[in-house]
């Protein structure tokens, strides 16, 4: 396993289907899971410890609300932490954000945007992660940056603009 996926709840799968989309596109072996830091904060340290067993390069949590899940889990290792906060609840994510954003100096938790968005990123900061010492990975990560530069010109092909001149 290159990366451990560690949600809070069921209601937050739509954000790691985005994440499972990067995470096969590029080839990263990985493994999701549900687990709450606070209904079931011992499945949270199962979940930890696992990734540091099998290898794991970081382990990405997204939760909403409160969203401490990903402070803990950063609490309990020192392997990379990607937060992605979840945009749900009352507060539409603000609250998800600042708590997954303010972790207090010592206990790092590099946090990405809200949802779905932050779903993407996160596999591709985990990705960035793992080209470090993965020839493979970082071919098929930069294939993927060439992909997005091309969706973009062929976008102003569509408009008549010619990006040859």
């Amino acid at each position: 396993m290159d990366i451990m996926v560690i949600f809070g709840s069921e209601s937050d799968l739509p954000v790691g289907e985005e994440v499972r989309k990067i995470f096969d596109k590029l080839g990263v072996k990985f493994e999701m899971r549900i687990a709450s830091a606070h209904r079931t904060p011992d499945r949270v340290y199962e979940l930890i410890k696992k990734a540091e067993d099998q290898g794991a390069k970081a382990i990405i949590a997204g939760a909403g609300m409160s969203a401490h899940l990903a402070g803990v889990v950063a609490s309990k290792t020192i392997l990379p932490v990607i937060g992605i906060p979840m945009d749900a609840g009352p507060l539409h994510g603000i609250d998800s954000l600042l708590s997954t954003v303010n972790m207090p100096g010592g206990i790092p938790v590099a946090t990405v945007s809200l949802g779905k968005a932050g779903g993407k990123n996160a596999a591709l900061l985990a990705c960035s992660i793992i080209a470090l010492g993965n020839e493979k990975v970082s071919k098929a990560l930069k294939d993927y940056r060439r992909e997005m530069t091309a969706k973009v010109y062929e976008a102003d092909r569509l408009l008549g603009v010619n990006n040859e001149e």
